[in-house]
């Protein structure tokens, strides 16, 4: 049979991005600066945010400088705090979302249940919850990996009398005065609203699965003369995002197994431990037994100040179940609480779950990934042509800003694009030879860090793989993803 031969595309092809967060507002701001408008936003939710949008909890901010944790071809030099809250994230999102002309691309209240490609018609079939049919030559799932908050299936969970909820999903209606809170998980987003909760109520008891290592924020307030300076003076601004990235950087080799900045590290972390919690039980429970970075290492100031208050108990025996008045642990103790709160992260590794995505010959993303979830550059799975992931398999960083990974993979995703474009193509589909050498890469690579360590943690699926993080530095990462190899890739043309 012959081969047809490629012929100019008519029109750009029609691109359906799912996820109005950081990394779908980053596509369609590119695909528009270069000239290409045939693409549609699909958001579930009212407004544009993803997860800073959804996890609106008390103290809630950034762990990244707000001059780094901001894209690139939108600076902002008036951040209020050296870390920005989690509205001021929201806000600037919204503002740049409408200074580029993106709402006029944004579908909300509008959730993706699936989709399958039709290899003979190039396009992607996408069916909404509501059963809406959609139809697009590109599908681009911008979901990232912290868009499924997990609630652990406790014995007695349902009969709890009080109110319950989970940090993504705050209840701001509820009043905490006076009442017994017992929150369960000490992760991130614990150790941001544990502070205000402390405050508020009258016994707050803290059900610890392991301690975190946690290092001193650092945070400010900004001086009017530093925002106007960061303002006017050429080239400060973005001098002081490089200076910050280039820190960051240099930050990878904390996460080398063994590492001499590992140790440091540590040093650092137990030397703000035994600064602030004086009483030698309570320090017991909140030292870490694993090696630095096999878990996130955690930034805060003024968490631990919370817990070593009067109303604060830090418990560590494991959750037998919940009953309707508290939470009773294995030593058969009723912690008793009003008011439940979750802290228990999201469901990180399943990652596009639980959409059904359905490829080249009616494969399954779930049968592809039935070992652990997997891309090429984490954006383009074999066998799933024009699928592109963001924030996806092996992107995650635990040193540095996702929004650089984010602005990569967007370049990327774009210039293929323009190659399937220039070249005629409907579709691209990388090779499988060429994700799975990629992946055993990342994976020899990884083995050698903190993340691929002894410990359970959100970086790892089941079976013990690290399916989340990229695992190198991220300069690395942006020399492989400034353009796509040609040859990487499959192609099929219309006949």
């Amino acid at each position: 049979m012959t081969e047809p031969r490629p012929r100019p595309a008519s029109s750009t092809p029609t691109i359906a991005i799912l996820g109005a967060g950081i990394s779908g507002l980053c596509l369609g701001i590119q695909l528009l600066r270069a000239g290409i408008r045939s693409f549609t936003i699909y958001e579930k939710s009212e407004r544009v945010g993803g997860t800073w949008f959804e996890n609106s909890y008390p103290g809630a901010c950034c762990d990244v400088p707000s001059h780094l944790y901001s894209l690139s071809f939108a600076p902002k030099p008036d951040w209020s705090r050296k870390f920005s809250p989690q509205p001021e994230i929201q806000a600037y999102l919204e503002e740049t979302a409408r200074r580029f002309g993106l709402f006029d691309h944004i579908r909300f209240g509008t959730e993706i249940a699936g989709a399958s490609f039709d290899e003979d018609a190039g396009e992607w079939h996408l069916r909404t919850t509501a059963g809406e049919a959609i139809r697009a030559n590109v599908f681009v799932a911008a979901t990232g990996q912290l868009n499924r908050p997990h609630v652990p299936d406790l014995p007695g969970l349902a009969d709890f009398a009080g109110t319950q909820w989970h940090s993504a999903r705050w209840n701001h209606a509820h009043d905490y005065s006076g009442e017994d809170v017992a929150v369960v998980g000490n992760g991130a987003s614990a150790i941001q609203f544990i502070p205000f909760l402390q405050q508020k109520a009258r016994k707050l008891t803290i059900l610890q699965r392991s301690a975190n290592y946690i290092i001193a924020r650092q945070d400010r307030a900004y001086t009017e003369r530093e925002k106007w300076l960061l303002r006017w003076v050429p080239g400060l601004l973005r001098a002081d995002r490089w200076r910050i990235w280039a820190l960051f950087e240099l930050n990878f080799r904390t996460f080398v197994q063994g590492s001499w900045f590992g140790k440091q590290m540590r040093k650092r972390a137990l030397s703000y431990l035994h600064e602030v919690v004086k009483d030698p039980a309570l320090r017991a429970k909140l030292t870490p037994d694993y090696d630095i970075g096999c878990k996130r290492i955690l930034i805060s100031d003024d968490y631990y100040q919370a817990i070593v208050q009067p109303n604060v108990e830090v418990v560590t025996t494991p959750i037998e179940r919940i009953t309707r008045d508290g939470v009773v642990t294995k030593d058969g103790v009723l912690h008793a609480a009003k008011t439940l709160v979750f802290a228990t992260g999201f469901e990180t590794t399943s990652f596009l779950a639980p959409m059904t995505i359905e490829g080249r010959g009616g494969r399954k993303l779930e049968d592809a990934w039935r070992n652990g979830a997997e891309a090429h550059l984490g954006i383009a799975v074999s066998g799933f042509p024009n699928l592109f992931l963001m924030y996806g398999p092996n992107t995650n960083l635990g040193h540095n800003s996702i929004i650089f990974m984010i602005e990569c993979q967007a370049n990327y995703i774009l210039r293929t694009i323009e190659d399937m474009i220039a070249r005629g193509a409907a579709w691209m589909d990388v090779r499988k030879a060429v994700e799975d050498r990629y992946n055993a890469g990342v994976q020899r690579d990884l083995a050698r860090t903190a993340w691929a360590a002894g410990c359970s943690s959100w970086y790892k699926n089941a079976a013990g793989k690290v399916t989340n993080n990229w695992s190198g530095i991220v300069t690395d990462y942006w020399w492989r993803t400034r353009r796509p190899e040609l040859g990487d890739f499959e192609m099929g043309f219309r006949r």
